[in-house]
């Protein structure tokens, strides 16, 4: 892996972990469908018992996964639940844990019905860096998780601030990069100690996978976090391993266009009179947009926006789009719409959604490859039926 680490990304998720197959020489590394291994002696095998633990498909996605976010280990999940639950399970129990008070709605419900019990939830709002460096020094917590930008308000953490108020007190700092992808944004390399990702989004890209990903640097914990995923089971499968190995290929072409197209649509919606506002940080009126020119190499796909009209102009609108599918998820290569109140944060109590301004008129973009003129015609055919 370290010989990839210094490479530009768009060489790294080609040749990490993609080396040919020793037997064939297929460039195209093989499916280890399998899940057992035939042992030489009672104990003796080639580093791998049981597919459980380890098989060579996800070994090679892990390779690739580590060195593309400047990572020394990587483990691939199940799903990203799956890793979010592992790294709960790593902490001892009645941790003291700061999250960012905007955040996937999967993450809240996880961390408020089920690890309620077992941690103490901290929720703030991480851009504040001033008052969350007070909270840290106050609180003394085991672990603090962010996003950057936030599902689906797209606000923006200052990374290498709260890495270095984190390391102070000796709490582990944790960034979901999901919608950034390592293309554009590699908090490992800015202080953080875990980056988790769903890979059903951005880095497969193909919409026919759901994973997820924990890469780190810290040897003990990447042992603790293996041995959990080892014990309780949620690994990747050898098919699921190769889809996302085969998807990650076309990273780096496929997020350039995600970002040129989401500028372009940013722009219009930042134009059109049904809009009451438009949130995405590459536009010079987002509230961190200097932050995020100099934390992220870019400003992805991701877009969110306040449609006049209320919840029955929202629903008019996402019932008369085409190309934007309406669906939960994001970061496949066909553009998707969804309504974050409705879908995706619905489990988040709804004064707590409208404290955060995730409001009934709320419309969250996840801008896919296609043309980007025949997208904004599509958006437009949308306004004119509201």
């Amino acid at each position: 892996m370290k010989k990839y680490h210094k490479k530009n990304i768009a060489t790294k998720v080609l040749h990490a972990g993609n080396h040919p197959e020793e037997g064939s020489g297929a460039i195209t590394p093989p499916i280890y469908q399998t899940s057992t291994y035939i042992q030489k002696s009672p104990g003796k095998h080639n580093g791998y018992e049981y597919t459980r633990s380890h098989n060579p498909t996800r070994t090679r996605l892990e390779e690739n996964l580590a060195a593309i976010e400047n990572g020394k280990f990587a483990l691939a999940t199940a799903s990203g639940m799956s890793a979010i639950m592992l790294i709960m399970h790593m902490l001892p129990a009645n941790s003291k844990i700061i999250c960012g008070d905007d955040v996937y709605g999967g993450t809240y419900r996880l961390f408020t019905t089920v690890f309620h019990e077992r941690h103490q939830f901290i929720f703030l709002d991480t851009t504040d860096t001033k008052n969350v460096k007070k909270v840290i020094k106050k609180e003394k917590p085991q672990l603090i998780w962010l996003e950057t930008p936030t599902n689906p308000l797209l606000k923006i953490t200052d990374l290498k601030a709260l890495a270095e108020a984190a390391k102070k007190e000796g709490a582990v700092t944790v960034v979901d990069n999901t919608f950034m992808s390592p293309f554009f944004q590699n908090p490992l390399s800015l202080g953080i100690d875990i980056v988790v990702h769903s890979l059903t989004k951005y880095i497969n890209g193909h919409s026919d996978v759901v994973g997820g990903a924990i890469i780190l640097n810290n040897k003990k914990n990447y042992e603790k976090l293996f041995t959990l995923q080892n014990s309780i089971g949620p690994s990747q499968s050898p098919f699921d391993s190769w889809l996302v190995l085969r998807g990650l290929k076309t990273l780096a072409v496929r997020m350039r266009t995600h970002q040129e197209n989401a500028v372009k649509i940013a722009h219009f919606l930042e134009q059109h009179p049904q809009v009451e506002r438009v949130i995405y940080p590459g536009l010079k009126s987002h509230p961190q947009f200097k932050l995020a020119s100099t934390q992220m190499n870019g400003f992805g796909g991701m877009i969110t926006f306040f449609i006049k009209g209320g919840i029955r102009a929202a629903k008019k609108f996402l019932e008369n789009v085409e190309y934007f599918s309406l669906a939960e998820s994001l970061g496949g290569v066909e553009s998707l719409i969804e309504h974050p109140a409705i879908m995706t944060h619905a489990s988040i109590p709804p004064k707590i959604r409208q404290q955060l301004g995730i409001t009934d008129n709320l419309i969250r973009l996840s801008v896919g490859i296609e043309d980007v003129d025949d997208l904004i015609s599509d958006l437009k055919k949308g306004f004119k039926a509201v």
